[in-house]
């Protein structure tokens, strides 16, 4: 159940129209980094994550319910950029505080063709509010939504997403000299950064949750860095040494080719990784029971009900 509260949760103000840089905004109201993805995202990860982690639910829930609440942010934010710009665009911009930002018809022109030349239908089809769509009048997609039905392969995604979202913010703060706009712009970066954290926590708590979903990884192609360029030969924690977290150390492969065809195709192998790939099945076989048998033990018997409605205490 939804509530909608009519105060912004980050008070967005704008000093004077922009119409330009409205049009920019789009990207994080409909575009494939922006807020409308975000909070599509984790709503829709959160229903495969409701019975075997409940309390992650919770935390998608939320954190999308605060995206939604900052779709709500940037929209307003835009159509603040858009004062004067509604209706007959030239018409209203004669009397209104667009004109702040012009010095005369010749920049009036200039300011509404900025507006315009990248993405007509921003203004002509919404009559200048904002639409779902990026800067250059894309529509909205829903491919730009990543929910794979494994938790830790949905949280990866998310902190890529958060990624992604910090920095087009980032860059968005390059395009405006406006202070209370830059303000909105860093406390929406801001969190992009405090729910990174949130999702890396939540992952760290699955364990294990390396590598993804059920099955292991082939002992066979685990260690191997293949030199694939010609030219000088780098080196460095990616393809020497020790590899992060696994136990065991990388193989270089200085010459792929040659390796290759030595060991007719990567089939020849020793004794000790047929031990190896035993041992792996054996996990497998574990893991596949343990992931199972997690989904199993938290579907409810008879009945299949989705909340449990408690009563307030008067």
């Amino acid at each position: 159940m939804f509530h909608h509260v009519k105060d912004l949760q980050f008070n967005a103000r704008v000093s004077r129209p922009d119409p330009a840089f409205a049009n920019l905004l789009l990207e994080q109201f409909g575009g494939e980094n922006g807020e409308l993805a975000a909070a599509m995202q984790y709503f829709t990860q959160a229903f495969g994550a409701k019975m075997p982690h409940p309390e992650k639910y919770d935390m998608l829930m939320d954190i999308a319910t605060e995206e939604f609440s900052h779709l709500e942010i940037v929209g307003a934010t835009i159509q603040m950029l858009l004062k004067g710009v509604n209706g007959e665009l030239k018409d209203a911009a004669d009397q209104s505080e667009i004109m702040q930002v012009m010095n005369g018809k010749a920049a009036k022109e200039n300011i509404i063709h900025d507006a315009l030349a990248s993405n007509p239908h921003f203004v002509t089809l919404s009559a200048g509010g904002p639409r779902l769509s990026n800067s250059q009048g894309i529509p909205w997609c829903a491919s730009y939504i990543h929910s794979n039905g494994d938790l830790t392969v949905d949280l990866r995604s998310n902190l890529a997403s958060e990624s992604r979202a910090k920095i087009v913010y980032e860059h968005l703060m390059k395009f405006t000299d406006d202070p209370y706009v830059k303000e909105s712009l860093s406390f929406l970066m801001t969190r992009e950064v405090a729910h990174y954290k949130m999702f890396e926590a939540a992952l760290d708590s699955i364990q294990p949750n390396f590598p993804p979903a059920v099955l292991q990884a082939d002992p066979r192609f685990t260690q191997q860095y293949f030199n694939m360029s010609n030219g000088e030969n780098i080196r460095g924690p990616w393809n020497e040494g020790e590899m992060p977290g696994m136990g065991k150390n990388w193989e270089y492969i200085s010459d792929p080719v040659a390796h290759v065809q030595e060991t007719e195709g990567l089939t020849v192998r020793d004794n000790d990784m047929e031990r190896k790939l035993e041992e792996t099945e054996e996990l497998n076989g574990k893991m596949s029971v343990l992931k199972s048998e997690e989904v199993k033990n938290s579907e409810p018997e008879g009945i299949a009900q989705w909340s449990k409605y408690q009563s307030k205490v008067l």
